[in-house]
């Protein structure tokens, strides 16, 4: 039956992230970078020293660092740990290549998100900033357009209940958790009304993190903001330096690794010795799971960003289009390098978190043990973020399907109930139906996009001429 079902959600899954929608997002990409002039490098710079430096007179629920905190927690998770680790295994090394590719001309689309966020957020009676896709396409496009925004803001629901805020977090932390203290499986425990036997690690890890989700998301926006902005930056900083020492300790071998991962996007079969033999599914995995990891063309990092304290939507772009550059330029480079150095994505009879644990336990100076717990810790904390992120966006999506607060609190304890059920399901059909709602999420958005690039492109002209004459 379970096999059935896989099979069904797989041939949905290949139909939606099929060659159409991949060229959509990318294309999306490549157009604003052009219309933009490489925005995206140039000012790269400005953006890094904007995402730290908060407007003292901006308008807004949290502060812009806060808001990009917010985004990043939901988007710095399990696909930058396990979503890599996945994509290599599937599509070879040279799915790092497109990931990264994808990850460049995705900053360019997270720029015009977090901008047209901002240009078009509303207010509502009690003071709440509200802003996102389905608010740009409705205000932006217009009033008939508006069917695609409520299209987005279902799937949005979906996304975070079914998808990435839930199922897939939650799976990867009760993986790890198992993996490091019960890999064979000896302390079991029976679960009647499931009908099978699961570690005693999972149902604890299950159990401890849902009360923790329900303490947080409870508090809304303002707690989520304040709990992201300490965690995300110690999180994501302590990621990057334990994969620096283990890239240090094999400095030699990353000019291959790199020679590697550049053949194995164009001629797969080079490298993996014909196990992948299309340069199509190196290419599929790699941006599907770059997608997963940045969320760039998605849409639901500009529904963060309309929270910002800020009067410039411009400003506020390229504060959103960092995340993008954090989240899959540097980190998952990181995780990717980290298992293509060690070779753990060769190794057969593991996947998912076991293999970027074989990687840090083979790659780091450390005992396997402390390996094996820090990338458990780091996997956990980047998880557990996400579904806090994750939370607000469905919020926020079904506030505009249904205008209804009661709506939004029942749907919190759902919410709930998805993260204690997620560690039960299997990683296969996890990660299918996180893909199938990811891509469904951004066909309306990316619509958007295109027809609101040249409000893009006249915002940005206007307020670095501004900035240029003050000078």
């Amino acid at each position: 039956m379970l096999q059935h079902i896989n099979s069904i959600l797989t041939s949905v899954n290949d139909f939606i992230w099929g060659a159409p929608l991949m060229v959509l997002i990318l294309s999306g990409g490549i157009y604003l970078t052009s219309r933009l002039g490489l925005l995206q490098l140039r000012k790269l710079p400005l953006a890094l020293k904007w995402m730290v430096k908060n407007e003292e007179d901006g308008e807004g629920e949290v502060t812009s660092f806060a808001a990009l905190c917010t985004a990043l927690s939901a988007t710095i998770g399990t696909g930058n740990i396990v979503g890599v680790a996945t994509a290599i295994c599937a599509g070879g090394p040279g799915a790092l290549f497109w990931m990264l590719v994808a990850a460049f001309f995705g900053m360019a689309t997270k720029y015009a998100e977090g901008l047209l966020a901002v240009k078009y957020r509303t207010v509502d009676v009690e003071g709440h900033a509200l802003g996102g896709p389905f608010y740009y396409i409705e205000l932006g496009m217009g009033k008939k357009w508006k069917f695609l925004a409520r299209m987005f803001a279902f799937f949005g629901a979906c996304v975070g209940l079914f998808g990435i805020g839930t199922f897939t977090q939650v799976n990867g932390i009760a993986s790890a958790v198992q993996h490091f203290f019960d890999p064979d499986n000896r302390f079991q425990v029976e679960i009647p009304f499931l009908g099978a036997s699961y570690s005693w690690t999972v149902v604890v890890a299950s159990l401890v993190l849902t009360v923790c989700v329900a303490l947080v998301i409870i508090g809304g926006i303002r707690r989520i903001a304040s709990v992201s902005q300490v965690v995300v930056p110690a999180m994501a900083v302590t990621y990057v330096l334990i994969c620096l020492v283990l890239i240090l300790c094999h400095i030699e071998q990353i000019p291959a690794a790199v020679a590697q991962i550049v053949r194995g996007a164009f001629q797969p079969s080079a490298v993996t010795g014909g196990v992948v033999g299309s340069m199509f599914m190196a290419m599929q995995k790699g941006v599907a799971r770059g997608i997963f990891s940045n969320e760039a063309g998605l849409g639901s990092a500009p529904i963060a960003a309309a929270a910002a304290r800020t009067k410039e939507p411009v400003r506020q772009g390229l504060v959103s289009m960092t995340g993008t550059f954090i989240d899959t330029i540097v980190i998952c480079t990181m995780t990717g390098l980290a298992i293509v150095l060690t070779g753990a994505w060769q190794v057969t009879g593991i996947e998912g978190v076991q293999v970027t644990t074989r990687a840090f336990q083979n790659g780091l100076p450390l005992p396997g043990q402390v390996s094996a717990f820090i990338l458990m810790m780091c996997l956990v904390f980047f998880a557990f973020t996400t579904i806090l992120g994750w939370d607000y966006y469905s919020e926020r999506c079904l506030e505009y399907l249904t205008g209804s607060r009661k709506v939004v609190k029942i749907y919190r304890w759902l919410y709930i109930a998805a993260v204690f059920a997620g560690p039960y399901m299997t990683v296969a059909a996890v990660w299918t139906i996180a893909d199938i709602f990811n891509g469904l999420m951004a066909l309306p958005n990316m619509i958007a996009i295109f027809a609101l690039a040249g409000v893009v492109a006249k915002e940005t002209k206007t307020f670095f001429g501004k900035k240029n004459a003050k000078k």
